[in-house]
């Protein structure tokens, strides 16, 4: 009797685990086509166990630890700025010596993206370098900058930090990433069983073409951002503290350094001119002499 009762039992059993096998089995494929929604799902969802527990045990939160989720670190590109004031002579050495402190901390630490100068001719200098410091050292080396600055008679007038915050589009661009390779091995698999017709299997190979192509823009964007996080971008300017060597001759050096310049502008005007107007006063000059001549004929036989 007891064994008839309980054959009820293991058929509901049988049917409630094969139920919960064909859940898994859905599940399982339902994760593989969406597995970024899941993950994010995943992240999001409130831990029920935790709640439950403390039901049971009648509230009492002290006696539970629910352990804290770390939270991912932020990924921010940080561009720092800074402007000294040296003299007009010393832009160039200290521009030069800036510039061989980032070549010594190696090409993995530091890299100069570009050096300008200007104001050789001028009296007022101007200079400006670009760096790419590894983000762990570019505080550091923004403040050994500044000290070389100092030791070369210079101030620092100007600092300013700036931080894009890019944690959004790297988990974006690595999501859409993972969805292409996850479609992508899709088609290689229709392609590899030869499933489907012709036209089919060609717009599979089309599709892996396409796919591929996505996967390896998506790759040069996470390099680029990773590359901007891990690499902070450094700018300084240099410029002189006041005008170059003048004063009461300034202007009379300007003048006779602009003689040249105004002579000759002079001189090439009136070549130009004579090369349009002479031979139009040739022209005209001939057409008055061959006027006065026939004038001068019709006369004379007027008075015979």
């Amino acid at each position: 009797m007891l064994v008839r009762r309980s054959l009820p039992l293991v058929a509901f059993a049988t049917l409630a685990l094969a139920a919960c096998s064909e859940s898994e089995t859905y599940e399982t494929a339902e994760a593989v086509t969406t597995v970024d929604v899941a993950e994010e799902a995943a992240m999001e969802a409130p831990a029920p166990q935790a709640d439950e527990a403390m039901a049971e045990d009648g509230g009492d939160a002290e006696s539970i630890s629910t352990p804290a989720i770390p939270a991912a670190a932020p990924k921010i590109a940080y561009v720092y700025s800074y402007g000294f004031r040296v003299d007009r002579d010393e832009i160039a050495p200290l521009q030069e010596r800036h510039a061989d402190m980032c070549v010594k901390l190696g090409p993995l630490t530091c890299q100069v993206r570009s050096l300008q100068q200007n104001g050789a001719e001028d009296d007022y200098g101007y200079g400006r370098l670009e760096l790419s410091v590894a983000a762990d050292r570019a505080r550091e080396f923004g403040r050994e900058l500044a000290a070389a600055t100092d030791s070369a008679g210079g101030d620092q007038i100007s600092s300013s930090i700036e931080g894009e915050d890019l944690s959004k589009q790297i988990v974006d661009t690595e999501a859409r990433q993972r969805s292409r390779e996850v479609l992508r091995d899709r088609l290689m698999e229709v392609l590899r069983t030869r499933k489907g017709s012709v036209q089919e299997l060609v717009e599979a190979e089309r599709g892996v073409a396409q796919v591929n192509e996505e996967i390896d823009q998506a790759r040069s964007w996470l390099q680029e951002m990773r590359g901007r996080v891990a690499y902070s971008r450094i700018t300084v300017t240099y410029q002189s503290e006041g005008a170059g060597p003048g004063g009461f001759f300034e202007p009379i050096r300007k003048a006779i350094g602009s003689i040249g310049p105004v002579a000759g502008n002079v001189i090439g005007g009136l070549i130009l001119l004579l090369t349009v107007f002479l031979p139009i006063g040739l022209v005209g000059y001939g057409i008055s002499l061959l006027v006065k001549r026939v004038r001068r004929r019709k006369t004379t036989e007027t008075a015979d």
